[in-house]
Protein backbone atom coordinates (compact mmCIF):
# COMPACT_ATOMS: atom_id res chain seq x y z
CA UNK A 1 0.00 0.00 0.00
CA UNK A 2 3.11 2.48 0.93
CA UNK A 3 4.68 2.05 -2.33
CA UNK A 4 1.41 2.41 -4.20
CA UNK A 5 0.04 5.34 -2.79
CA UNK A 6 2.28 7.57 -0.63
CA UNK A 7 5.69 7.22 -2.03
CA UNK A 8 4.62 8.51 -5.39
CA UNK A 9 3.14 11.54 -3.58
CA UNK A 10 5.80 12.02 -1.71
CA UNK A 11 8.52 12.11 -4.58
CA UNK A 12 6.07 14.51 -6.42
CA UNK A 13 5.97 16.76 -3.57
CA UNK A 14 9.79 16.81 -2.93
CA UNK A 15 10.79 17.72 -6.99
CA UNK A 16 8.46 20.43 -6.50
CA UNK A 17 10.03 21.51 -3.72
CA UNK A 18 13.33 21.02 -5.25
CA UNK A 19 12.14 23.18 -8.19
CA UNK A 20 11.06 25.85 -5.92
CA UNK A 21 14.10 26.21 -4.17
CA UNK A 22 15.82 26.43 -7.90
CA UNK A 23 13.67 29.57 -9.18
CA UNK A 24 15.68 32.58 -10.31
CA UNK A 25 14.94 36.08 -11.87
CA UNK A 26 14.44 35.70 -15.42
CA UNK A 27 12.40 31.79 -15.18
CA UNK A 28 9.22 31.79 -17.03
CA UNK A 29 6.73 30.28 -14.54
CA UNK A 30 2.82 29.46 -14.20
CA UNK A 31 1.20 29.84 -10.64
CA UNK A 32 -1.75 27.59 -9.38
CA UNK A 33 -3.75 29.71 -10.89
CA UNK A 34 -2.77 30.01 -14.25
CA UNK A 35 -1.24 33.19 -14.27
CA UNK A 36 2.16 33.23 -16.69
CA UNK A 37 5.04 35.23 -16.05
CA UNK A 38 8.66 35.61 -15.83
CA UNK A 39 10.19 36.69 -12.44
CA UNK A 40 11.69 39.71 -11.54
CA UNK A 41 12.87 38.94 -8.30
CA UNK A 42 13.07 36.80 -5.09
CA UNK A 43 12.22 38.34 -1.40
CA UNK A 44 13.60 35.35 0.22
CA UNK A 45 12.32 36.50 3.95
CA UNK A 46 8.84 36.91 3.30
CA UNK A 47 9.06 33.84 0.23
CA UNK A 48 7.66 35.94 -2.02
CA UNK A 49 8.22 35.88 -5.83
CA UNK A 50 7.78 38.93 -8.05
CA UNK A 51 6.18 38.36 -11.34
CA UNK A 52 6.25 40.18 -14.50
CA UNK A 53 3.07 39.59 -16.18
CA UNK A 54 2.92 42.67 -18.65
CA UNK A 55 5.03 45.56 -20.00
CA UNK A 56 3.98 47.35 -17.02
CA UNK A 57 2.37 44.90 -14.53
CA UNK A 58 4.12 43.14 -11.94
CA UNK A 59 2.58 41.20 -9.10
CA UNK A 60 3.53 39.71 -5.92
CA UNK A 61 2.98 36.21 -5.13
CA UNK A 62 4.12 33.33 -2.79
CA UNK A 63 6.41 30.97 -3.34
CA UNK A 64 4.11 28.38 -2.96
CA UNK A 65 2.04 29.71 -5.49
CA UNK A 66 4.40 28.64 -8.05
CA UNK A 67 2.88 25.48 -10.12
CA UNK A 68 5.70 24.88 -12.87
CA UNK A 69 8.57 26.12 -14.80
CA UNK A 70 7.95 27.23 -18.13
CA UNK A 71 11.27 27.29 -19.42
Amino acid sequence: MYFLMIRPQAKKQKEKQIMLQSLQPGDEVMTIGGIIGKIEGIREKENVVILRISKDVKIQVSRNAIASKLN
